[in-house]
């Protein structure tokens, strides 16, 4: 959620609160209507996966909001720790629909809507949770990349309403959430790049329930409710042609033109400054694990290729223990092998192969250069 909106989302928070908090709950009439928004993706980081809504109309109540749990405050102290540790609080916030929509237009994306089959019972239930949700700590949660989050979320309260798991996953579950993500970050090709070789081995188990936007529309058109279908089809309330962003830097091109340089420019400096970089990015994703809730950051395999060891082995370079560096040289080619049978069948083995390149040439070149020369006999 973009914070331009923060103010007017939370003056009518605090109304809508009060006027529970006064006993004057609102009865929805036979003209309610209930739906799921589903919001395109963007080109900014937060919004490359899209966003999950509710939406609650009654023209005889004057009422027409939209609940979503995508808000986050970015005034949190220690906003960037406490995102990569995993205990940032995202929280739940009602926006009228028009502010709603302001927003989505100004951010040029798509807005889908599918309106729930349901009794008016029903709705009303799923309008009493969403404000009981709103006026109660249930408004906040931690997020979770995968777990919790607002497609999740909204599946979650959907099920409760409905009072049974009837919205699950059926489709693609032979895939893994790594390969479901892998194509949401195409022409973000660093971003891409980065989340690649930071998830472990939670984002390649098989994608058994829901967690993305369009993974929800779709399954919503396909679920049925006292055996009629959910949800009518889905109708565009906005419709943006994408806009493909044009970035110079942002593209393997410059990737491979970097690993490139380092090869051609054939310099100890840069080799071991490459080592460095590698060394300490293993550091990082060997106890990022431990110290981070997010399950998808532990057991990271990549520390193979990105491996601490390498910056030891700076260290007998430059103390020049050549039967070391040779040593700590295969050790890591050794590795780099075992990496890429691990890598055979993941959907990020492509863009990992230009780096095991680089650092099994680097390697090689290090163990010819500190071999033992052999004798000649005349």
């Amino acid at each position: 959620m973009n914070f331009t909106s923060l103010k007017k989302t939370l003056l009518f928070l605090l109304l809508f609160i009060s006027l529970n908090n006064f006993g004057q709950s609102i009865i929805l009439s036979e003209n309610a209507l209930a739906s799921v928004i589903t919001c395109d993706t963007g080109n900014e980081s937060y919004s490359l996966f899209g966003h999950t809504a509710i939406r609650i109309t009654d023209s005889e109540n004057n009422l027409d909001v939209v609940y979503n749990y995508g808000a986050f405050d970015f005034r949190t102290p220690n906003f960037v720790a406490k995102f990569a540790k995993g205990d940032l609080q995202y929280f739940a916030v009602a926006n009228t629909f028009s502010d709603f929509m302001s927003q989505y237009t100004y951010e040029q994306r798509s807005v889908f809507e599918q309106e729930l089959i349901i009794p008016l019972s029903y709705k009303q239930k799923l309008f009493d949770n969403l404000t009981a949700v709103l006026s109660s700590n249930e408004s906040y949660y931690t997020y979770k990349f995968i777990d919790k989050n607002c497609t999740s979320m909204v599946v979650d309260i959907l099920n409760k309403t409905l009072e049974s798991e009837i919205i699950i996953k059926d489709f693609d579950t032979n895939l893994t959430y790594r390969s479901i993500l892998f194509p949401y970050f195409d022409n973000f090709f660093y971003e891409q790049l980065g989340t690649s070789i930071i998830f472990g081995t939670k984002v390649d188990e098989p994608s058994n329930h829901i967690f993305l936007p369009f993974e929800l529309h779709k399954s919503l058109q396909q679920t049925h409710f006292k055996n009629e279908l959910l949800c009518r089809e889905s109708k565009t309330l906005l419709e943006f042609k994408k806009q493909t962003p044009n970035s110079w830097w942002n593209t393997i091109y410059t990737y491979l033109g970097f690993l490139g340089f380092i090869l051609v420019l054939n310099k100890k400096l840069v080799d071991n400054f490459y080592f460095l970089i590698m060394g300490f990015l293993g550091i990082f994703f060997a106890s990022v694990g431990f110290y981070s809730f997010h399950e998808e950051l532990s057991n990271n395999y990549n520390v193979l290729l990105f491996n601490p060891t390498l910056i030891v082995l700076l260290y007998f370079k430059l103390v020049k223990n050549k039967k070391w560096i040779i040593n700590l040289a295969i050790f890591n080619l050794v590795l780099i092998g075992i990496y890429l049978i691990v890598m055979i069948n993941k959907a990020h083995l492509l863009i990992l192969i230009p780096l095991m390149l680089t650092s099994l040439i680097l390697l090689v070149k290090l163990i010819y250069q500190n071999r033992k020369p052999i004798p000649v006999v005349i």
